[in-house]
């Protein structure tokens, strides 16, 4: 099943794959979860492997970014997620077998000043995903928090980004990243990073000091 916002996308994806079905939905509305889970019931389908993928990011000082649009990007990075985990871990648990792919990103590893929620958006999805990890791997259950740094998707786009040239050299093909997060689920890893430019920047904590990080990402110009 894939879900999103917009059907001739959805439709030719799921017509590319040939065995998957288009269900237009945005997940970022009161109640998406719900309609989504009374869908597979209908369907008489449950779920085996979710793949939380939906969300999106803003770029600019906090301060003089859209207040609800953050707060929506809040509750669609985070809110939604944890919605949907819910909603089919205990099939999941009950049946002993299941898989659960939350996507994070390199940006869960610092702080982001210039992208300040979307940052700690991520950090929560990575930490959420990191405690399931351990509290399902008993169950028969695998959880992995996938950490992509720049892919060439429409993020950018939407996040307001003003175009950088080393920023869409170091970007990734959507396929490497996605055939690799599920290397790692598949793995039962807790944790997967793409790239080893982008395994070295997720643990640039390790080696300098907080403030020192901090100014060093409030460099970065996207």
């Amino acid at each position: 099943m894939l879900v999103a916002r917009r059907r001739d996308k959805l439709e030719a994806l799921a017509s590319e794959l040939g065995n998957a079905r288009a269900v237009t939905l945005d997940l970022g509305q009161p109640g998406a979860t719900a309609a989504l889970i009374a869908d597979l019931a209908a369907h008489d389908e449950h779920a085996g492997t979710l793949i939380n993928n939906a969300g999106f990011g803003l770029w600019g000082r906090f301060a003089a970014l859209d207040g609800p649009r953050q707060r929506a990007m809040i509750d669609l990075n985070c809110g939604t997620l944890v919605e949907l985990t819910h909603a089919v871990l205990p099939g999941m648990i009950a049946r002993s077998e299941g898989a659960i792919l939350n996507i994070a990103s390199t940006a869960a590893f610092q702080p982001g000043p210039g992208m300040a929620v979307y940052f700690a958006t991520k950090a929560f999805v990575l930490s959420f995903s990191e405690a399931l990890h351990e509290e399902v791997a008993s169950k028969g259950v695998r959880v992995t928090a996938l950490c992509p740094g720049p892919t060439r998707t429409e993020f950018g786009e939407v996040a307001g980004f003003r175009g950088n040239g080393a920023f869409d050299r170091m970007s990734a093909r959507s396929e490497d990243v996605v055939a690799m997060g599920l290397r790692a689920l598949d793995g039962g890893r807790a944790v997967a990073i793409p790239g080893l430019i982008n395994k070295a920047g997720a643990q640039a904590h390790r080696f300098m000091p907080r403030w020192l990080l901090r100014k060093v990402m409030g460099k970065i110009k996207l």
